[in-house]
């Protein structure tokens, strides 16, 4: 079962919020891989590298606490767009086709945190 089809039965997720949960997951997992690919470079990726696992982690856990229906997804939406934002900048500074698709990911996360949240 694919993602969408996972989330498309989670009955109290509105469209919104089903965007928003499929768009943490896939952060999360482009983020991991970015920073898995920055570990190769030869120049100082260390700032990219902690934004993508905190971007993993927040969004992983906004994902989890909207399936659950938790009373703490709308401020943890706030926090997961932030982390998201500063992540794509940092990324956007960098070349590495990982980095450009991963500033992509998170751009369009942070889009939908900020509208659930809103």
């Amino acid at each position: 079962m694919s993602l969408a089809e996972i989330s498309s039965e989670i009955d109290h997720l509105n469209d919104a919020e089903r965007d928003c949960l499929e768009n943490c997951f896939e952060a999360a997992e482009t983020c991991e891989w970015c920073a898995d690919e920055c570990l190769d470079e030869d120049e100082d990726m260390a700032r990219c590298i902690r934004l993508c696992r905190d971007v993993a982690d927040i969004a992983s856990m906004h994902a989890r606490f909207m399936a659950r229906e938790s009373g703490y997804s709308q401020h943890l939406a706030d926090v997961c767009a932030e982390v998201c934002e500063e992540c794509a900048e940092e990324c956007e500074r960098h070349d590495h086709h990982h980095c450009q698709v991963c500033a992509d990911v998170v751009r369009e996360c942070a889009e939908s945190c900020r509208e659930m949240a809103s």
